[in-house]
């Protein structure tokens, strides 16, 4: 909307009302309080108008004819009759008529409460009447929907009712024709699955070339459900047995935030309220999500992907720990092949909180009495809130009284932020993802969006429809390239040759910006001398690019007014990572974009709240705010907070707690939400330590592979059982919500871990998150400005943030980086080879990654219907040359083994993927991939190489 200055004003119904520029009459309508029906519109960010159902008709002043408001763009003394209009009316109900005498019977409608009978009633339209006066079109003789036959033998798809898919069900019977599906997936979403196919009165929705919609290219985002008008498209889940359905059958609503990726979508749980103990957090009712919509949030715009809209079930999952469990004597710790997760009493007993608590945390002091606190170390998760990573890093700084805390940030973006704090001084991003709307140019690099983040995806595919080139940098194909302007295939471990000669060709060809470089940078003639040598045609065996592309890209992102680097853990997770984040760092400072509207470097942050576990101190060299544990001024700042003094030693990572573990050294530990028996490297190694601690003590959601070596496992709330803030990648804070009870006697994060503190001897005290929030303003500068009131009132405030009453900044240091001096710092680094480089025994790359349908260690969405139903079963993705090469068919078993160990999966044929690699989901414990993954470390970030270790090959 334009600035008040340029408003003007028009005639509504004999009003005036105020418009701006560019608004439409409906849009203008709304402001002035009144609602004109719609059905082909959608009044959402991302949905343009097309103004073909009619419904929203009114009468200009002037003219012959009536004009659809949802298009009709406002112009100053315009005169408009809406409300006041018989004709408009008399037109809108016209419409609504006809479209109605071809609907289902309301009471047999796959949506009884959807728009479109909101709207009738709205109009006052009598049904029954309606039948009565227009006979549907099978009794008008007519044409018919004319439906091309489908490549499945399915007979309710041909008649149109669709229930191939697991999430969603189609009856297009109810469908209008309106087109917002269509849109919803082409031009929100940008998945191109959805079109109309014939014309006239034999138009019809289609899935790819007509295929049922289980069997076409959907990507499950749900966009299409939100959208459509009519309930032709609905949540599997609000259908019954005869195809009806109802979306108006939940009892309230609760806004919270996506508990998946880092993108922070906002979403809307619709809750059918059950019985439940009065005890739990949110009163008497433990309730069930129906199904979720997606919400207007800074950073989704009301989108959502698969694990979003569709995997919230897992908390009901009948394997979810209900109680606190003991390990039985004489019960070994390892992973039982015969242990059921549903069924862990065959392997420890119930207890009550109080014994449960007693053991858990006097075993641990136990080992602090008799060996010191470096015994003692702590893993805590991304997945939890602000608060609860606050109090489980203040818990072993305290309580346990070291630095060994450490959380998944240690497996994805640690040497990212290695990188970023020493050039930048910052470990957050720079600018938002939803700048690169913004942006001439994009690079993607070591990320594969559409997969994992597939809302921050629907960005750079609206990005590049705009004219943003889009550059995508990887081994791997993917569905981004589509929307590429050049995509470029390096070889695997070759980026930071690619990268260098990138910097070469930008610095020799004078592209780099001097001005920038003058005023907010220093070391640049140590990166120049650096690279000097390192021209593309040097570089271009070692990387597999060839010179010409590279000069290519090189100079597009230099020459561009405003560019953008995106990473994600294909960069990070090396043993050069941090060299690799310091190349990216280092062509954003050469070329000047930062600082600006569209321009900046943003590693795309893995789980909901990795960003916000990082701010918050879990980390083991530094507190909360990444302020160095070594530094005695700031340390005492905390010591003063806390009342205790703080160890000035760095605190081991994960990696290097197995490590000292198996030294013998770490003797006890406390869990909470991670799953080390299934995220580390080299699980072989990791889970014989998990196996020879003393004391484990895990707090989770079911009995993960980790919680199988406990001693005592604690049964936590999900993120939906409870309220608290996180930070998304974007650095937004943003409050979540509590929608249902924990089951049985489940606790919230927090509350568990102050009563093992009060264990300790500590004294807390907390009441909520709430209060321990506000104690986490008192020791973190990033939350300045930022209250829980103001969460609760807003939702999401971005960090840094000037002022009480002000916006956060999406985009930081146009005038200084937060280093000494203020300068940001170039920091050359030299190409490197894989730790461990493919061999005549092991000639074959072998990568991880997620999935679209299922997160890190599967331990929510394999326990999700949907996720688990869309991707069931462990597979290895080859490029069909490769399986040839093999002669393994897709579908057969392949055997893949390292150094490290063997597993076995069904091979998969990928096009996306090069000769000579190969990649595996790490989700699946029956076919793990860490237990072949290289544990070597980055020597700055401390994370171990998943992205290469050498494999072979073999049919099963």
């Amino acid at each position: 909307m334009s600035d008040a200055t340029t408003s003007f004003t028009l005639t509504l119904d004999d009003v005036e009302v105020q418009a701006y520029p560019g608004e439409t009459l409906w849009q203008v309508a709304k402001r002035a309080g009144e609602t004109i029906p719609h059905l082909c519109f959608k009044d959402a960010p991302g949905y343009r108008a097309d103004g073909n159902c009619r419904a929203c008709m009114v009468e200009v002043e002037g003219e012959r004819v009536l004009a659809a408001s949802c298009i009709r763009e406002a112009v100053p003394g315009m005169v408009v009759r809406s409300a006041g209009s018989a004709r408009a009316q008399e037109a809108r109900r016209a419409v609504l008529e006809l479209l109605l005498a071809d609907q289902p019977a309301q009471d047999s409608s796959p949506d009884r409460s959807s728009h479109l009978w909101e709207t009738a009633d709205q109009l006052a339209i009598d049904v029954g009447d309606v039948r009565q006066r227009l006979p549907a079109r099978s009794e008008r003789n007519e044409p018919t929907v004319h439906h091309v036959e489908p490549r499945s033998d399915s007979l309710a798809h041909a008649r149109g009712h669709d229930a191939t898919h697991s999430a969603m069900n189609v009856n297009l019977d109810a469908c209008i024709t309106c087109g917002l599906c269509e849109r919803a997936c082409r031009e929100v979403q940008g998945n191109d699955v959805i079109g109309l196919a014939h014309r006239g009165a034999e138009s019809k929705v289609v899935f790819d070339f007509d295929d049922p919609m289980g069997d076409s290219t959907c990507v499950a985002c749900g966009e299409c459900v939100q959208a459509c008008p009519t309930g032709a498209l609905m949540p599997a889940t609000l259908i019954d047995a005869q195809g009806r359905g109802d979306s108006a059958t939940a009892d309230r609503t609760v806004d919270s935030v996506c508990p998946y990726c880092g993108v922070g979508c906002q979403l809307t749980y619709h809750v059918k309220d059950e019985p439940a103990p009065a005890e739990s957090e949110i009163g008497e009712q433990r309730g069930r999500i129906l199904f979720v919509e997606g919400k207007d949030g800074p950073s989704n715009q009301g989108r959502l992907c698969v694990k979003g809209r569709f995997g919230f079930d897992y908390p009901s999952h009948p394997a979810r720990l209900t109680r606190p469990l003991i390990r039985r004597e004489g019960v070994p710790k390892g992973l039982d092949p015969d242990f059921d997760p549903a069924n862990p009493l065959t392997h420890f007993r119930e207890a009550s909180w109080e014994e449960a608590l007693d053991l858990a945390a006097g075993g641990l002091t136990q080992l602090k009495t008799q060996h010191g606190p470096d015994a003692l170390a702590g893993f805590g998760s991304a997945k939890c809130s602000n608060e609860e990573a606050w109090l489980f890093q203040k818990l072993v700084r305290t309580g346990f009284g070291s630095n060994h805390v450490d959380h998944c940030t240690r497996l994805c973006h640690a040497s990212s932020v290695a990188a970023l704090m020493e050039c930048l001084g910052s470990g957050a991003v720079t600018a938002s993802f939803m700048q690169a709307l913004e942006a001439d140019v994009v690079i993607l690099t070591g990320c594969n969006p559409a997969v994992n983040h597939p809302v921050a995806a629907t960005y750079f595919k609206q990005a590049a429809r705009k004219g943003t080139k889009l550059i995508i940098i990887d081994p791997r194909g993917q569905a981004l390239d589509a929307y590429a302007w050049r995509s470029l295939r390096f070889s695997p471990g070759g980026d930071v040759s690619l990268f260098n000669a990138m910097l070469n060709v930008i610095i020799s060809e004078g592209l780099f910006d001097q001005a920038y470089i003058d005023a907010h940078t220093e070391g640049f003639e140590a990166l120049a001398a650096s690279v000097e040598g390192m021209t593309p045609e040097v570089m271009s065996p070692v990387c597999g690019v060839e010179p010409d592309t590279i000069r290519e890209v090189a100079r597009a992102y230099a020459k561009a007014d405003k560019a953008m680097i995106f990473w994600g853990m294909g960069i990070s997770q090396h043993v050069h990572g941090t060299d690799n984040a310091r190349c990216l760092i280092s062509l954003a400072l050469t070329c000047g974009h930062t600082g600006r509207p569209g321009t900046g470097l943003h590693p795309l942050r893995g789980q909901n709240n990795v960003q916000g576990a990082s701010d918050a101190g879990l980390i083991p060299m530094v507190l909360p705010d990444y302020q160095p544990v070594g530094d005695a001024q700031l340390r005492a700042a905390f010591e003063e907070l806390w009342n205790t003094e703080l160890d000035p030693k760095p605190g081991l990572t994960v990696v290097e707690i197995m490590d000292a573990i198996k030294a013998g050294t770490i003797k006890g530990m406390y869990i909470l939400g991670e799953n080390p028996a299934m995220s580390d490297p080299d699980l072989t190694h990791a889970r014989s330590a998990l196996a020879a601690l003393e004391h484990l003590v895990v707090q989770d959601l079911f009995a993960t592979e980790t919680a199988q070596f406990a001693d005592v496992i604690l049964p936590a709330a999900a993120w939906s059982e409870k309220s608290g803030t996180v930070t998304n990648t974007n650095r937004q804070v943003q409050m979540g919500r509590a929608a249902l009870a924990p089951p049985g006697e489940a606790k919230p994060d927090w509350w568990v871990v102050q009563e093992i503190a009060r264990r300790f001897g500590l004294a807390w005290n907390y009441a909520g998150p709430e209060q321990v929030f506000e104690e986490m303003k008192q020791g973190m500068h990033s939350l300045d400005h930022i209250s829980w009131s103001r969460l609760e009132r807003e939702g999401s405030v971005t960090y840094p943030c000037p002022a009480d009453d002000a916006s956060g900044q999406d985009v930081v240091f146009s005038d200084a980086f937060p280093r000494a001096g203020g300068r940001a710092m170039f920091s050359p680094a030299s190409p490197l080879p894989p730790d461990e480089p493919v061999d005549e025994a092991y000639p074959t790359v072998l990568t991880t990654g997620r999935l679209l349908e299922h997160w890190h260690t599967g331990a929510m969405t394999r326990r999700s219907r949907v996720l688990d139903e869309r991707e069931p079963e462990a597979a290895a993705y080859l490029a069909p040359a490769e399986l040839d090469r093999l002669g393994v068919e897709p579908g057969n078993n392949i055997q893949i083994a390292t150094r490290r160990g063997t597993i076995t999966l069904t091979a998969r044929a990928d096009q996306t993927m090069p000769e000579g690699m190969v990649f595996v989901p790490f989700a699946f414990v029956e076919a793990a991939a860490n237990v072949l993954t290289n544990p070597a470390l980055d020597p700055f970030g401390k994370i171990p190489e998943f992205k290469y270790a050498a494999c072979k090959l073999s049919p099963a």
